[in-house]
Order: structure tokens, then sequence, then C-alpha cells
């Protein structure tokens, strides 16, 4: 927003009023919850006392020690569309200057959009490593870190435009959502490209695009049925955020006083016998020292950054959130900021990023969870991200044999506890993301472990993500960094000697990769049976895991063999599921298999039969 000057005259005396912020910029009429609180910052703004028009009633008036800020709340039940006008008195009682402020018409039926659920599949990308659609914005004016591709850690210019010039190619692979990492302005100095320490929760990053830009990716999505999932940062901004350098109050984020690190360890959360330095340490200690932790605890910040979240569902028409670090915020004031959110938007999906190493643990954090009641706590989110599952993953399909806590045997276990969450087809499956191990430098670029990893994700319940380029074999190695898991996608930039992006330009073992996953994925779009069926699981023999999913109407059927040979099973064991089926197609090459008395497995494969 401009900065306006106000220049009044006060006798003699000229008095220079600078409204700099006014935060929401706007709103909507008609929503559920009819408070607004609207953050006015300027130049002793403080000293002044708001009115407003349109009968619009204010039901609280909040100054704090920084007299640059004004927080005013208002009644917007019942007031139509339009423009209000906020008016600034001064100690004379005189109207010293006016803010007019929108309220706007809402999307029909915006509360009760639809959201992801277990019958898609999310693409997880970064948009600077995805594709640069428009290069005249890589070194965008206004924030400091300039484009620099041959930096593995810097801003290499990928885009919004990149997102949007490649839907065709997420659809072709079966995509159903797309969940970017954050794309709000992140003004650090260096490291800036991964979007987690935020400047500006209200706009865009200039690298990316504009405000405008990002609304125009979420229309191009839902033309094509997709969703746009926004990454969500609740626990923390970023030093360089305007507000951090300009504190509305002192406690606006966790002191010590000023800096001391989290010791990460979320289980001092729910832990009876916790000391409470250590779980002050982990809830109010910041994740590093780039990024102040917020006080959620504090009403004035859970309402903004309530108001925030709301204001973009509204504003791009959203499909979705993922919240970064969910465990590490304070769990009162989170559980109070979700439930806002999905009081608004009651078929609103919010996966929290919950990395524990324990199922008890993870499933505490989901809504209403019985664990959680223990301690009478509901943190009312409604997805959670299976941490404990991608662990097996990326070791299982490394092992050639069953023990009693290896190989296949580790899927089992984690499946076994699908008891402890509330509701398991809403737990985020996957086998990477962003901050882990890339999938095919763990397998060594192995297509036949990859198709096993990829066939489990696609078929056991829950929400199937996806990390970018993992679909054509993109590899990289954490120990040399996060920039190397993060690699450029081949064909995203205008010169890259491999175009990824078309059947064309991809190399033959890209293009297995990508064969494999698409038709995966593609497949699974319209089986309600892996959507919500029921699942029955075989202990692990010989390394080779087989389970069923299915309703009143289907049945499928998933053999891995992963081991180095290959196996012959006898089906009569699996007689309970099979039932009267003599044979299943292949959802892959569409053949069809004989199950009869016996099913043999090629070494280190996985076998999808929809059963006849």
């Amino acid at each position: 927003m401009k900065k306006l000057l106000y220049i009044l005259l006060l006798g003699t005396t000229a008095v220079f009023a600078q409204l700099q912020k006014v935060e929401p910029p706007f709103w909507w009429s008609g929503m559920h919850n009819p408070e607004l609180q609207v953050m006015f910052y300027g130049n002793n703004i403080a000293q002044y006392t708001p009115e407003v028009s349109n009968g619009v009633v204010i039901t609280g008036v909040t100054k704090t020690e920084n007299p640059n800020y004004i927080f005013v709340t208002i009644d917007t039940k019942n007031i139509p569309a339009g423009v209000l006008t906020f008016s600034f008195k001064n100690s004379k009682s005189k109207v010293a200057f006016t803010q007019q402020y929108e309220l706007k018409q809402r999307r029909e039926n915006s509360a009760i959009r639809e959201s992801y659920d277990s019958s898609d599949m999310i693409y997880l990308l970064m948009p600077d490593r995805f594709a640069n659609g428009n290069p005249d914005n890589d070194s965008a004016t206004g924030v400091t870190e300039k484009a620099n591709r041959a930096d593995s850690n810097g801003r290499h210019g990928g885009d919004i435009q990149g997102i949007i010039d490649h839907l065709d190619y997420l659809e072709e692979l079966g995509a159903t959502a797309v969940w970017s990492t954050p794309l709000c302005e992140d003004n650090d100095k260096a490291y800036s490209y991964h979007g987690y320490a935020q400047s500006d929760v209200y706009k865009i990053d200039p690298r990316y695009g504009s405000n405008e830009n990002y609304k125009r990716l979420s229309a191009e999505m839902k033309k094509r049925g997709m969703k746009l999932v926004m990454d969500y940062v609740t626990n923390h901004w970023g030093a360089e955020h305007w507000m951090y350098k300009d504190l509305p109050t002192y406690n606006w984020i966790h002191q010590f006083p000023g800096y001391s690190q989290s010791n990460y360890r979320m289980a001092t959360q729910f832990a009876p016998n916790a000391s409470q330095i250590d779980k002050r340490q982990c809830v109010d200690g910041w994740f590093v020292r780039t990024m102040p932790d917020l006080n959620q605890s504090n009403p004035l910040v859970l309402k903004y950054l309530t108001q925030n979240a709301i204001w973009w569902i509204e504003y791009a028409d959203l499909g979705g959130f993922r919240v970064d670090t969910y465990s590490y915020n304070d769990k009162e004031g989170i559980a109070k900021w979700t439930k806002a959110i999905t009081d608004e938007y009651p078929y609103f999906n919010i996966a929290g990023e919950v990395w524990m190493n324990d199922q008890a643990q993870i499933a505490y954090w989901q809504k209403d969870s019985k664990i959680g009641a223990i301690q009478s706590y509901n943190s009312h989110l409604p997805t959670v991200m299976d941490f404990t599952g991608m662990d097996a993953i990326a070791a299982a399909f490394n092992e050639n044999e069953t023990g009693w806590a290896n190989g296949m045997q580790r899927m089992y276990d984690n499946f076994a506890n699908d008891f402890l969450y509330p509701d398991i087809n809403n737990i985020l499956v996957f086998a990477e993301n962003h901050d882990t191990g890339r999938l095919n430098e763990i397998y060594k670029g192995d297509f036949d472990k990859y198709r096993m990893a990829m066939a489990l994700v696609a078929t056991v319940r829950g929400i199937p993500q996806l990390y970018y380029g993992s679909e054509i074999g993109m590899a990289g190695d954490k120990g040399k960094g996060d920039g190397d898991i993060r690699r450029d996608f081949p064909g995203g930039w205008k010169g890259d000697s491999n175009d990824a992006f078309t059947k064309k330009g991809r190399t033959d073992e890209q293009q297995q990769f990508f064969d494999y996953t698409s038709k995966l994925f593609t497949w699974r779009k319209n089986k309600e049976v892996i959507h919500t069926g029921k699942t029955t699981q075989y202990l692990p023999y010989d390394n080779v895991y087989v389970y069923f999913r299915y309703n009143d109407t289907d049945t499928v059927m998933v053999l891995i063999n992963d081991a180095a040979e290959s196996r012959t099973l006898k089906t009569d064991r699996f007689a309970e599921n099979i039932k009267q089926h003599t044979s299943g197609t292949d959802v892959i090459t569409g053949k069809k298999t004989d199950i009869s008395k016996e099913i043999t497995l090629e070494p280190k494969s996985a076998l999808i039969l929809e059963l006849n």
C-alpha cells in the first residue's frame, strides 16, 4: 500500500501522520466470524481515536507500548459489501485524517469450498527450482538477493508463471493438487529461495510474480479440477519482516530476552514429566537465528495470523494448507488458529508438519485424537504427515530380506499402528519432501526400488504426495546441502540441454520413470476403493508384502517383492480377500494374471491387480 502523508494543522503546529500499512488490506462481508481486527500502522498513530462509517460498530481498540500501531476491531455482521471510512480524530475531537476500507463480495459457496482429500495426489514443488516462466523478474527491485543460478543455495529464477506454463505436465502426471513451498516475500540477504523466512505475509515475492499472478495460478488450476495448496507458516517469520524491525509489542515474538534457539524436542509439548524449561525452549525457542519465533499466545498475534490465513483463502481461492513446523507452535494457540479456519471453511483441509518418529506422538496432533484427549487437548488439525511411513520406505526397499524389524516388515509395522489415528484416510503419505534425503539418491537411481515405493504410496490409505522431479528420476545428496536436494527441474529454464517436461526432451531413463508414475497416479484418480476402501495386510514372508484395498464393489490386490530373487506365492493364504475371484488385471500393463492357485513375482517388483 502506498504511503499516505497527511498534514494536520493544529493551531500553528504542523503534525505529520504517516499511515504506512493497513492489514488486512481489505476484507469480505458475510463471513462466518463477523469480528474483524484491522491493524493501522504509522508514525505515532496511536495518538488518534478511530471511528468508522456505515453504522459499523467498533467493539475494541487496542494500543500497545509502540505508538506506531493501533488495532481496531469492528463487527461486520449484516454489513453489505462496500467501502467503509475510518476517521481518526485528534485530542480536540477533530478529524485528522480518514482511510477508506473495502468489504468485498465473497465468491458463491466460498465457505463450503472443496479441499484436497484422499482422492487427490499432491505434487510438492519448490517454485524457485521448478520453472522460470518470466526471466524479467529474476532479480526484482525492492528485494535484496538477486538471481544466481550457479549458486546451489541462491535464487535461480523459478516463478509462478513457470508453474502455470507446466500445468499440462502436472495434469498428465496424475497430480490433482499442487503444494508449493512459500511464495510470500522473503527478503533475506541469502538463502531466500526457500521462502520460510517471510518478510511480508500479505505480498507475493516479486521474484515469483505478484498477488494477481498467484490468484491466476489458482484460477487456472481450478479450470482443470486441480487444487492449490498454500504452505503456511505460523511458527515464525523472517528477521527482515517489517514488523520485526518495529515490533507492535515486546511479546509479539518470544524473547529470552532476544534470541535463543529451539531444542527441537517436540515431545516436551505433551510429556507428562517434562520440565518447564525444556518445554519453553522447544516452543518459544527460535527455529534458527534468522527466524523470529511468533508468540501465538498473544491474542493480537493469533488474530493477525488467523486473519492473514483466511485472507489468502478468500483472495486466492485456495484449496488447502500445509502448515510448516506445526508442532513447534504454542499448542493452545495453534489449536485456536486451526479451529477458526475450519469453522469458517468446514471442508478445508490443513496438513500439519509434525515431524516425529512415533505414531502415537504424531497421532496426538490429529483432530479428535483420543491420545490428545487424555490431556484434554484437541488440535482440530485434519491431517498429519506419515513421517514414520517415510522412514520405513527409505530403509525397507534397500533391504533384501525380512527380519523381525527390517525389510517389508517395516511397512507392516507402520500400518499396524493405524488404529492410533482418529482419521486414517486423512494422513499425508510420502516417500520424501524438500527437507529429506532424495528417494532416488537413497536408492542410487534404482528404478525397481522407485517403482515399489510409488506403488505403495499410491495404494495405501491416505493422501499421496510426490516431490517434484522424482517422477523423472531426479536425485540429490542431502549431505551436500539442501541446495542439492532442491535442484532445478531440467527444461524449466530457457537453454536447458534436457527438457524433461516433454516426451521428446526426456532421456530414456527419465521417460521410464515418468511413464510408470503417470500411469499409476492417473489410474488412482477415479478409484474410490483406494481413496476410502478398507485395508487387509498380510505378514511379509521372504520379503514379499501383500495387502488388499477393498469396498463393497471392488478389490485391489497389491504384491510387493522386495527380495533380490523371484518369488512364487500360493494364493490360498489370501482366500479371505480373494474370495471368488480367479484373475486380476495389472493396472500398469493391462495384462491379466491368473490368481486361482499361485502368482510369480519378479525380483524387486510391485504388482497391482484389480481383481476380476
